[in-house]
């Protein structure tokens, strides 16, 4: 049996939201598990759906000798600090060169981590992993869907291999497949043949869903490609995000015979590209959400909001208040909002007690000059400590801490509040609190997609709301400074062409 290295950190950089991950933000792990050396690795991720545990189970099966290095993750924000990227990488690359020779290396990565010094986060992992290992020892990665795969990742990873289903509950899945990889490649001795494609042009994050066109038929076909052609693929619609040159979708594959590897990716990157014209999505203001959501949602078929500009998966904050004032002021009965992210809130709402009414200004910590507190008197409706355990397809196993958490009601509207950065990806986020979504009509939710792992089953339609938050669902909105040239920043939009004047950097 071989000696195996495990280890990996995973962030999803946003470069345009307003706040850094800093160490404390891995510390905190934003619903991931805390940042772990060594050993306690394996308790920590036990029995959660998350790309190491699936690794090293599957290792672990296969009576492999594991080497835990270092692991981490943090909730989607700006960028990785220096400090944090340089404590968490060097520790991981310290161990690894301390544990003498291994047949192997496994990294759990997400492929969109831009850093301070970094613009490709996980291409700088991989170099300092090859690095230490050298050329002959393979290391094998998995990425989440959302990886802006650049050539360097391809260059020093023997393979990678990217979740297929958005919401994510493919994510210990995929860390099993990319072990099997590993295995396969320590058996039999070399690495396979890869290649890379880039796309050029960008789409918004709601229409990457793939239980809906185009993604559904694309990983369809993905699948029926490697079953006919023997090969390992990954499409990656990418993050955008990120304000760097190799931002965007990318089709890669890896297989035995170069000509073949080649042509498979070539046949999925050119059914994305004639795709282009479905990943154009309907984006509804907050009030024209919220009248179409009163005509049709009811108890036992609930109509699903998703404020995507907010979603805390994407570098939102989830402090904004845009859609849950259009609910306040719309008087939607019974209606549920959540998560608003207000620490300070939640610690007053534990101080006066369920039962009893305050004055808040709630929300808008972020200083967005668009988004304004929600003022008015609040009714303090049910009181948690924010530790319970989800539920649902994607977050299940989870073990979440989410700080004081407080249910608070204003005209009707219900507020679930959290103090610390989250998605609302989980029904039991809100059964902590005692609502059982279900039975409510319109359910606010601050994600973009993941949510409808749990709650599309339960919802009678999903609107995606395009209220104030830096997680834009239109990339075209972004104002990029990086980025490659000739990239469309939409469906069949703009092209972006970088010039001395701002104004003219885009082109129709």
């Amino acid at each position: 049996m071989g000696r195996i290295a495990v280890g990996g950190m995973q962030h999803e950089t946003n470069t345009f939201a307003p706040s850094k991950a800093d160490y404390r933000a891995f510390e905190d792990g934003g619903g991931w598990p805390s940042i772990q050396h060594g050993e306690t690795l394996f308790d920590a991720v036990a029995g959660a759906n998350i790309p190491v545990r699936g690794a090293i189970d599957t290792l672990r099966t296969d009576g492999h000798d594991l080497v835990p290095l270092a692991w981490a993750a943090a909730s989607p924000s700006a960028h990785v600090t220096s400090d944090a990227f340089e404590r968490i990488v060097g520790e991981l690359v310290r161990r690894l060169q301390a544990a003498g020779p291994v047949d192997g290396v496994y990294l759990d990565l997400h492929g969109a981590m831009v850093c301070e010094e970094f613009d490709d986060g996980e291409g700088e992992i991989l170099r300092r992993v090859r690095a230490a290992v050298g050329r002959s020892v393979p290391i094998v990665a998995s990425l989440d869907l959302h990886a802006n795969v650049t050539r360097a990742m391809i260059q020093y990873a023997d393979a990678l291999s990217a979740y297929r289903t958005y919401p994510h509950v493919d994510m210990a899945a995929t860390g099993a497949r990319a072990a099997r990889q590993l295995l396969q490649m320590i058996e039999v001795g070399g690495a396979p043949n890869k290649s890379l494609r880039q796309l050029d042009f960008l789409t918004g994050i709601p229409s990457q869903c793939t239980s809906i066109a185009p993604c559904h038929g694309l990983y369809e076909l993905l699948d029926r490609i490697e079953f006919e052609q023997a090969v390992s693929l990954s499409f990656t619609p990418g993050f955008p995000m990120a304000d760097i040159a190799e931002c965007g979708m990318a089709v890669f594959g890896y297989g035995q015979d170069a000509f073949t590897t080649q042509a498979a990716v070539d046949r999925l990157a050119e059914a994305v590209q004639d795709a282009e014209p479905q990943f154009a999505l309907e984006l509804l203001s907050p009030e024209d959400a919220v009248r179409r959501a009163l005509a049709r949602g009811m108890p036992g078929a609930p109509v699903v909001l998703a404020d995507t500009q907010d979603n805390p998966g994407a570098g939102g904050n989830g402090d904004t208040t845009a859609l849950i004032a259009a609910l306040i002021a719309a008087r939607v009965p019974d209606a549920v909002a959540g998560l608003l992210i207000d620490p300070a809130a939640a610690v007053r709402a534990h101080e006066v007690g369920e039962g009893a009414t305050i004055e808040l200004a709630l929300g808008a910590l972020s200083g967005r000059v668009d988004e304004q507190p929600l003022r008015g008197r609040f009714r303090v409706r049910r009181l948690g400590d924010g530790h319970f355990t989800c539920t649902g397809p994607m977050f299940s196993g989870f073990r979440m801490n989410l700080g004081p958490m407080a249910l608070l009601e204003a005209g009707g509207v219900k507020i679930v509040i959290a103090s610390r950065k989250c998605q609302a990806g989980d029904q039991a986020m809100f059964r902590h609190l005692g609502i059982e979504p279900i039975r409510h009509p319109i359910l606010a939710l601050k994600s973009s997609v993941h949510f409808r792992a749990d709650f599309e089953p339960i919802a009678r339609e999903v609107l995606v709301v395009r209220a104030p938050g830096p997680a834009l669902a239109d990339p075209a909105e972004f104002p990029w400074t990086k980025l490659r040239s000739g990239v469309r920043l939409r469906p069949l939009g703009p092209v972006w062409r970088p010039t001395l004047n701002p104004a003219l950097r885009s082109t129709g």
